[in-house]
């Protein structure tokens, strides 16, 4: 991977949809102590992983303190790009909105559900730079999570040289489920179109017999293309994909363009 030479940035606005307790936000934090002098963190109280882009129009919203320029947001992650910008950092400029690091990948199918990925989106929206980081796993108890560590600051650093910044697309890193030795390098990839999800309901009753449900998403990966994100992660690559907050299809729109006219 290149090297560059790289002046850091001045302020990060650091969220996630694990929550302010989760770990990989730590990893985030650290991550963005390389590339900023100041690194500022609004995080959810809770997991909100599954959010999307989720903000919260009907409920107030409260703010806790974690310690230097650290928060908590009763909302989703979402919110807490919102909260952070509009209140917390009101009368700072922010460079950069890093969301993550997510326990487990956002690819394919996930993109549209993740809190990780909305978080970055809703900086996007706002006229902000906003980037989503995820770190794979084969067992919860085990995250290699300095294999983040390592390589998400480089990889960082590049893009933030490259002469699209400030991004107007939103860059989605994922890390392979390996230590950092054993990552064989970085690959530009597609969203997978080849994942299918679908839901998986479990039924329970409660104590007092009342029926509740559990939702889980089954995903099928199908016959990824080599150039897709599953694909790359598989090769025990890190997968860079750019994704634009339209979801407007160009090339049916342009088809079907006269579709309603006499």
């Amino acid at each position: 991977m290149p090297t560059v030479n790289f002046e850091p940035l001045e302020r990060v606005l650091v969220t996630n949809d694990d929550g302010i307790d989760a770990p990989g936000l730590r990893i985030a934090e650290q991550v963005a102590s390389v590339i900023a002098k100041e690194v500022w963190t609004v995080a959810p109280d809770t997991d909100y992983s599954g959010g999307s882009r989720q903000i919260n129009l009907h409920k107030p919203l409260r703010i806790n303190t974690h310690g230097d320029k650290r928060y908590s947001v009763s909302g989703s992650p979402a919110d807490c790009v919102m909260v952070g910008v509009g209140e917390v950092l009101k009368d700072k400029k922010v460079d950069l909105v890093l969301s993550g690091v997510n326990a487990g990948v956002n690819i394919g199918g996930d993109v549209g559900f993740s809190g990780t990925v909305g978080a970055a989106m809703t900086a996007n929206v706002i006229g902000l730079p906003g980037v989503a980081l995820s770190q794979a796993w084969k067992e919860r108890d085990n995250i290699p999570w300095e294999a983040s560590q390592k390589w998400i600051p480089e990889i960082l650093k590049i893009l933030i040289k490259n002469k699209h910044w400030p991004w107007k697309f939103v860059p989605n890193i994922n890390v392979p489920s390996v230590s950092s030795d054993k990552v064989e390098g970085v690959s530009v990839s597609k969203q997978g179109y080849s994942t299918r999800v679908s839901p998986l309901i479990e039924k329970r009753k409660d104590l007092r017999q009342q029926e509740y449900m559990w939702l889980y998403l089954s995903k099928d990966h199908g016959h990824p293309g080599d150039d897709e994100d599953i694909s790359v992660l598989k090769s025990n690559r890190v997968s860079v994909s750019f994704l634009t907050r339209s979801i407007s299809d160009q090339e049916v729109t342009s088809e079907l363009s006269s579709l309603f006219e006499k």
